[in-house]
């Protein structure tokens, strides 16, 4: 029987018209990658991509591989999280990699040890002001305030003065990119103290990765913050005529993914060693397109932290797959571009295909 009925009133129910969840179908997905790899693997490199099958190995799994992968795209991940929360209110953020770049530098700055191997680091950028060998928490607060000025600007102009959000995010990749080169003219910034760089030695990255996403799939789903960019991400109107303060939310929503950036700034400069002007670039693009391909709408209103977690795995499978294929990383860059414009064709057709079904 395909309905039955239950219920006051006689409310029916249609098994038949019961969703699955979408992160469903991207582990799915995952799962689908991952075995392409393997049999290519065993084809062509006579290897397996996730499993030890050589004499003498220990474990089942290539752990090795395993870690590689998640630590690749923990960095990005993080940046992903935020973005995912602008684009389920319906907006984008283009300035993410930049806000990397300049939070890099400028944190590195306040993090740098006096001494190399005993000799004074003249290099160091305030070392004339007596301003290295720093407490942890200044280049952690420093490094905060980087992200939560950039991303409440871009906020503020997105909200209040009704910029698109691609025009004003846009703006803002340009200028905090523009302000990671001014800040040293250019040079790398390097040499932090033990307890800077221990931020990003070992698994730590991932480590921080899993409790930020585990934070924000709470928050999203349980509290009123999660409720409120929900509703303002499916419909802006009636979320603003039940009474709940879109402009304000969005300044929220906008601080939090600048915030976000600057942690992922925290973690790749730690775990280089040293900030460049030019870290984060296209780190975007990537952190977009782990949202979209784990089942976010770029109209607004729909997607979780699970599936953007899932579809970070899915880029970092497909990296170390190349990889592990030994072809060159132009043809990665060419499969991730294809891959961006694949996720935004698949959201549109989930989203048309949605509709009809309503």
């Amino acid at each position: 029987m395909a309905a039955t009925t239950h219920g006051i009133g006689g409310l029916t129910f249609d098994p038949k018209k019961r969703e699955l969840p979408p992160e469903l179908g991207v582990a799915l997905a995952l799962v689908l990658i991952v075995v392409v790899f393997e049999v290519l693997g065993r084809l062509l490199m006579g290897d397996s991509f996730l499993f030890n099958t050589r004499e003498g190995a220990s474990g089942f799994l290539n752990t090795a591989r395993l870690e590689i992968i998640i630590l690749q795209v923990s960095i990005i991940g993080i940046i992903a999280i935020g973005v995912t929360q602008v684009i389920i209110t319906g907006g984008i953020d283009l300035s993410s990699g930049s806000i990397v770049g300049a939070t890099a530098m400028i944190a590195m700055s306040f993090a740098q040890a006096g001494d190399i191997y005993g000799n004074p680091n003249t290099r160091a950028v305030f070392i004339d002001a007596g301003l290295v060998d720093l407490p942890l928490i200044v280049p952690l607060i420093v490094g905060a305030v980087c992200g939560i000025v950039a991303g409440g600007i871009n906020g503020l102009l997105i909200a209040y003065t009704k910029i698109p959000p691609f025009i004003a995010t846009l703006g803002m990749m340009v200028t905090a990119r523009g302000v990671a080169k001014w800040w040293t003219r250019g040079q790398p910034v390097s040499f932090p103290t033990e307890s800077y760089a221990a931020i990003g030695l070992g698994l730590m990255p991932v480590f921080i990765f899993a409790v930020i996403a585990i934070i924000f799939a709470l928050a999203l789903k349980y509290t009123i913050y999660g409720k409120h960019t929900y509703a303002i991400g499916s419909n802006e109107a009636a979320a603003r005529m039940s009474g709940i303060k879109v402009a304000r939310h969005k300044v929220l929503v906008y601080t939090i993914a600048g915030l976000l950036a600057a942690v992922a700034a925290i973690v790749l400069s730690a775990k280089n060693l040293t900030a460049q002007a030019g870290m984060g670039m296209m780190y975007e693009l990537d952190a977009i397109a782990m949202a979209v391909i784990g089942g976010v709408s770029l109209s607004g209103g729909r997607g979780s932290i699970l599936g953007t977690v899932l579809g970070a795995l899915i880029f970092g499978v497909i990296i170390s797959g190349f990889t592990f294929l030994r072809l060159d990383a132009y043809y990665q860059e060419m499969v991730k571009g294809a891959i961006i414009v694949g996720a935004v064709v698949l959201d549109q057709w989930r989203q048309r295909y949605g509709a009809s079904k309503a």
